[in-house]
């Protein structure tokens, strides 16, 4: 099936509105009949109908498709009822034969029989106990901060102390390099783990009404990538497409459309380009929660299944539904994510072709917290099979939004231009991660790695570094952002989480960030981080010394998109190695980095477990400042892009302790102040742009 449709006739868009009309009575019944006949009819049969309902075979087609989802969740709700019936009389009996037991009357004392299971239920019982005693005092602290005065059930909370934070490594065991004291006052109550999802009952009328949802989103995006130049408009200037909104709105009127007021601004965008993984690769990865987001690490901070609504035909994705809840980020902390749920369904168009449609769903008193209201219209992309193992995949981005608190200056232009979020970001991660992956899996011997299973192994290393940054830049719901004014005005913000790394999980750690503007190239800023000779001018770990790159592994077709070792020299810390990812696209670029023992180093490279390495990564991120293209001082770059400058992004991460909860004291905001002030002043020094 072609989906670039061509010309932008009326007669096309009348033929194209007259697809959308409801089928009449006549028809519907003529369907029903048939779909109990056979429920999968052959294209002869699909032609037979069109011709005698007067409908086009596509739409034959499609109304069997979404009448088989309606049909296989329809028997999903029947056996969930057998099962829910099936529950209650268990339960029944249960309760029954729990009172039964607690009526026998021991014959020698006339009181229940003692028997040796007691002891160990009143020890759950104290157990269970004491964690709910512990939560209630956790609750109340919390209410305590919002109501605005202390709870007098509760006794008093002693602060605490930790001291010595550790910029370098918690696993050096004091060897690594020295860092100033920082004392933080530790209060309890301050919630900064993750966020839980509360638990949510979907009943069966409301999982018809999202497979209803998903078919017509599914409908509206297929137009959407079908659509000719009435819908899309061509940007002169860079080539981008963007919707006609006044054309859409008459192709799909929403009189109630979300979020409908002056405020609501919208973005849309579509963009096209060839990926180097196989069809059916990539909707596995899409259909997995998990996967999706080893795809876009730089995108999605966060992401849930809530329920799986239809698994999809037996031994194919095919008709899919799920509901999830996903967080989508700028890398810098000054942009808030963008917070939804939303409905992911998946079909198969025809052989090799398949079509990934996002779409939000409401859940009631649940978005009432998101700084900024992000509502998804029909989004996603086309994938359709390409000779050796690529695929085309075609994306659209398609969201009203309506920001609680003005945009950052900053990235005013991005965001508004619709870079930030749009399709060509979307896409051009996605070719990067594809890229990334195919060279992980045909990994040979690369520079002083003995074996392609070390390599592999560095490189999941690496992954996991930069997960890790990209994760604790926009912090989830619960870790509170903290802004510390440095010198010239520069807004650090600062957090404390609660570790998720698998190497020190459980560990309290600072994350902190800055994000300046540079009047330079993304392009030529990324080579000047990658720089081994400009280095020890910003880099606090090499401690002013130069660096030597000791082992490389390509991760990309691009030059720079590599995973390296370095070691610093002329020091005392041989022990210390630096582990580096740096990659680019048009989109932006990332280089993120992390001190490494050398028996870790040693382990990862000779292909064993490298799950217990902690790690906790500094870097930058670099992305274009989104000025209007083509003025005069744009520039063009080598990796496609093109800006008049960058926004570069400054992250540190410091080690805290083994501490539940924390806060941030004024010594820990001069430190941090001083070491992200200090690193921006050398790098703008550097670049002889110190006035910007």
């Amino acid at each position: 099936m072609e989906f670039s449709g061509g010309g932008g006739s009326h007669d096309a868009s009348e033929r194209r509105k007259k697809r959308y009309h409801r089928h009449t009575a006549h028809q519907i019944q003529r369907l029903e009949s048939m779909f109990k006949e056979c429920a999968h009819p052959d294209e002869k049969t699909r032609n037979q109908l069109s011709r005698e309902l007067g409908l086009h075979p596509r739409q034959i087609k499609f109304w069997f498709q979404n009448r088989r989802t309606q049909m296989k969740a329809q028997h999903e709700r029947s056996d969930n009822c057998t099962l829910r019936a099936d529950n209650d009389r268990i339960r029944c009996e249960n309760i029954a034969m729990r009172e039964a037991l607690r009526n026998i009357i021991c014959p020698s004392c006339g009181g229940p029989p003692v028997t040796e299971d007691s002891y160990f239920d009143e020890q759950k019982l104290r157990m269970e106990n004491a964690q709910l005693k512990e939560e209630l005092d956790r609750v109340s602290s919390i209410a305590a901060k919002y109501i605005g005065r202390p709870i007098s059930q509760l006794p008093p909370l002693q602060p605490v102390h930790v001291s010595s934070l550790d910029l370098s490594m918690g696993s050096f065991g004091g060897h690594g390099m020295s860092c100033p004291s920082i004392d933080l006052d530790l209060l309890p109550g301050s919630s900064l783990g993750l966020s839980t999802f509360p638990p949510m009952s979907i009943s069966d009328v409301d999982k018809s009404h999202m497979a209803e949802v998903a078919a017509g989103a599914m409908n509206e995006l297929i137009s959407l990538l079908q659509g000719n130049g009435m819908l899309w408009i061509k940007s002169a200037t860079d080539g981008r497409e963007h919707l006609n909104l006044e054309s859409y709105e008459r192709v799909f009127p929403r009189p109630n459309s979300h979020l409908k007021n002056p405020s609501v601004r919208t973005e849309a965008s579509r963009s096209s380009g060839i990926v180097s993984m196989d069809d059916l690769a990539l909707v596995d990865m899409f259909v997995n929660s998990s996967k999706w987001m080893e795809l876009f690490p730089a995108i999605v901070s966060r992401v849930r299944t809530v329920e799986v609504i239809s698994s999809g035909m037996l031994g194919s994705h095919s008709d899919s539904l799920q509901l999830m809840y996903g967080e989508v980020q700028v890398l810098s902390p000054l942009v808030p994510t963008r917070k939804l749920y939303f409905l992911r369904f998946v079909q198969q168009i025809e052989a090799g072709s398949w079509a990934v449609v996002d779409v939000s769903y409401d859940i009631p008193n649940q978005e009432s917290q998101f700084l900024c209201m992000a509502h998804k219209l029909p989004s996603g992309c086309l994938i359709q099979k390409m000779p050796d193992g690529y695929s085309k995949v075609t994306w659209i981005e398609h969201w009203e939004v309506e920001d609680k608190s003005a945009v950052h200056r900053l990235y005013r232009d991005l965001i508004y231009s619709g870079l930030a979020f749009g399709a060509e970001r979307w896409l051009s991660n996605l070719q990067r991660m594809c890229e990334r992956i195919a060279c992980m899996m045909m990994a040979a011997n690369s520079n002083r790695i003995p074996s392609a299973l070390g390599t592999r192994s560095m490189m999941k290393l690496a992954q996991r570094m930069v997960n890790n940054l990209c994760a604790s830049i926009n912090p989830s719901s619960g870790q509170h952002l903290t802004t510390l004014i440095g010198s010239n005005d520069l807004e650090v913000r600062a957090t404390l989480h609660n570790s998720m790394d698998p190497g020190q999980a459980n560990r309290m750690v600072l994350s902190a960030a800055a994000t300046i503007w540079l009047p330079v190239s993304p392009h030529s800023v990324f080579n000047f981080f990658r720089d081994e000779r400009t280095r020890s001018q910003w880099d606090v770990l090499s401690n002013q010394n130069p660096v030597q790159e000791v082992a490389h592994i390509a991760n990309g077709s691009h030059p720079g998109s590599c995973i390296s070792v370095l070691r610093a020299l002329n020091t005392s810390q041989n022990n210390m190695m630096i582990l580096q990812e740096s990659f680019l696209d048009p989109s932006g670029s990332l280089v993120v980095y992390c001190p490494v023992d050398l028996p870790s180093i040693n382990i990862a490279m000779s292909g064993e477990d490298t799950s217990f390495i902690p790690l906790l990564p500094s870097g930058f991120t670099i992305s274009p400042d989104g000025f209007p293209m083509g003025g005069a001082s744009t520039s063009s770059n080598s990796d496609g892009s093109s800006s008049s400058g960058s926004l570069v992004t400054v992250v540190f991460q410091i080690l805290v302790g083994n501490t539940p909860t924390a806060r941030i004291s004024p010594e820990t905001v001069n430190t941090v102040n001083n070491l992200i002030s200090n690193t921006i002043h050398h790098i703008k020094a550097a670049i002889n742009c110190s006035s910007s």
